[in-house]
């Protein structure tokens, strides 16, 4: 569904409700969970419908009273909830771009430094930082999985997990070469330098796909944790790292608790990607689900954040800008993701 169609969506959830209400209905667990989940977004979207059209009705209220009384003080109210108004509609319309298989899914998102030594170290924690802020300000829940600290500053790598509602539906478009430009705080003659990191985005299957990994096929290695933290952090080998033989594939956590979690949740995280890897050649739209992975280098980037000479913060696939660029560190990315979405 490309646009919010209220009715459409009220007459697709009593469908769904009639199905839910069939006998048998949980035979197909597979089936049911989707249609599940399917007719909880509905009502999350009728929901929110409503809400938006509640507020507008208070609103008309709120301004003819003002009118009536000539009450000019009642203005800054009524600006502000004009503002709200249109901040929730814009949520509402972002997420009628959402139409994806896995949209809806929590996403794991892999950041490695690139060519720029410890300035691109530095550049890849600010990128973390970044998206922090981003999933705080959507109600996402970060953790972090895995991470390998810069030699000087800032990170080599990170892996972490971002849940909540259509995490991967919106991050999805982050996926690729990020390039900074600025004047380096590492460059004693405080020359400009230029930088990159990548950024790999992958959905969290459901545990109801059915799809299974040939164990055989994968090499497990356990390691001790390099982070800091709790009792058996550095004193056990408890992360592990799999690699999917066939494929290259590979997938690393060293921040649960136990070997067991962290052997747990690689496998998930290896299992999601090689299930993406497989809907990629099945559909032959590899853009679809991951999209181009390219060169950590000059010339591949998606996106451009320009510190000096100005400040500027542009997409290279959609156009879209900001000349705001403390504002997009502080995780205000929702512009970029929508300009993408709505490209595609």
């Amino acid at each position: 569904m490309t646009h919010f169609d209220v009715r459409g969506l009220a007459d697709r959830l009593v469908e769904l409700r009639e199905e839910m209400a069939e006998a048998g209905f949980w035979l197909d667990p597979d089936r049911a969970n989707r249609l599940t989940r399917e007719a909880h977004d509905a009502e999350a979207m009728i929901a929110s419908h409503e809400r938006l059209l509640a507020r507008a009705e208070d609103l008309d209220a709120l301004i003819e009273l003002a009118e009536e009384a000539d009450d000019a003080d009642s203005v800054p109210e009524i600006a502000a909830e004009i503002a709200g108004i249109r901040g929730e509609l814009d949520r509402i319309r972002l997420k009628t771009l959402l139409g994806g298989e896995y949209d809806g899914c929590d996403a794991i998102l892999s950041l490695h430094a690139g060519a720029g030594g410890t300035e691109a170290q530095d550049w890849a924690e600010m990128l973390y930082r970044m998206y922090g802020r981003f999933a705080d300000r959507m109600g996402f829940k970060l953790r972090e999985l895995d991470s390998l600290a810069g030699d000087e500053a800032g990170i080599k790598s990170a892996t972490f997990q971002v849940e909540g509602e259509n995490a991967y539906g919106f991050l999805r478009s982050e996926k690729g070469v990020h390039r900074l430009v600025r004047i380096s705080p590492f460059d004693s003659n405080a020359r400009r330098h230029t930088s990159f990191a990548s950024l790999d985005v992958s959905p969290i299957m459901e545990d109801d796909t059915g799809f299974e990994v040939n164990m055989e096929e994968v090499r497990i290695d356990t390691y001790r944790s390099g982070g800091a933290g709790g009792q058996h952090v550095n004193r056990t080998d408890s992360a592990v790292r799999m690699t999917h033989i066939p494929t290259g594939i590979v997938a690393q956590c060293q921040n649960e608790r136990s070997q067991i979690q962290n052997r747990e949740m690689c496998l998930r995280i290896l299992k999601s990607r090689l299930l993406e890897l497989h809907e990629r050649e099945k559909e032959e739209q590899m853009a679809d689900i991951k999209g181009e992975m390219k060169k950590i280098e000059w010339g591949s980037q998606i996106r451009s954040y320009v510190f000096q000479p100005y400040t500027m913060v542009k997409d290279h696939r959609t156009g879209f800008e900001m000349g705001n660029v403390s504002d997009v560190m502080d995780g205000n990315i929702d512009g970029f993701i929508t300009a993408y979405l709505k490209m595609q």
